[in-house]
C-alpha cells in the first residue's frame, strides 16, 4: 500500500538560489505500470461529470499547468484507493468523516 503513495512524487523544482532552471516537473522515479493505470483512470475521471472533473477544470481555469493538475487528480485517486483498502469497505462517494 505504501508503494501506491510513492507512485507519483510532488513536482520537483529546479532552483539555484533565486534563479529557476526550467519548468516544474513531476518526478520520474515511479512504478511505470501503476502510474500508467492511474493516469488512464485520471483521464477517464476528468471526462465524466463529478467532483474531480470540477476540480480539474477549476484548477486549469486558475492557470495551473494541465499535467500538474492531472497529477493532483491521480494523487486523489490513489488516496481514495488506499482509504478503501485500509477501511476494508466499499467506496462511498457521499462519505463524510466523523468529527473527533
Amino acid at each position: 500500500m505504501l508503494a501506491l503513495l510513492h507512485l507519483t512524487g510532488p513536482p520537483a523544482r529546479y532552483r539555484s538560489g533565486s534563479s529557476v532552471r526550467g519548468k516544474t516537473r513531476v518526478s520520474q522515479h515511479a512504478r511505470l505500470r501503476l502510474k500508467s493505470v492511474f493516469h488512464l483512470g485520471a483521464m477517464s475521471v476528468i471526462q465524466m461529470n463529478g467532483e474531480l472533473r470540477d476540480y480539474y477544470r477549476r484548477k486549469v481555469g486558475e492557470g495551473k499547468n494541465k499535467m500538474l493538475v492531472l497529477n493532483a487528480v491521480r494523487n486523489k485517486l490513489i488516496h481514495r484507493v488506499c482509504s478503501v483498502v485500509h477501511r476494508r469497505q466499499k467506496y462511498d462517494k457521499n462519505y463524510t468523516p466523523a468529527l473527533a
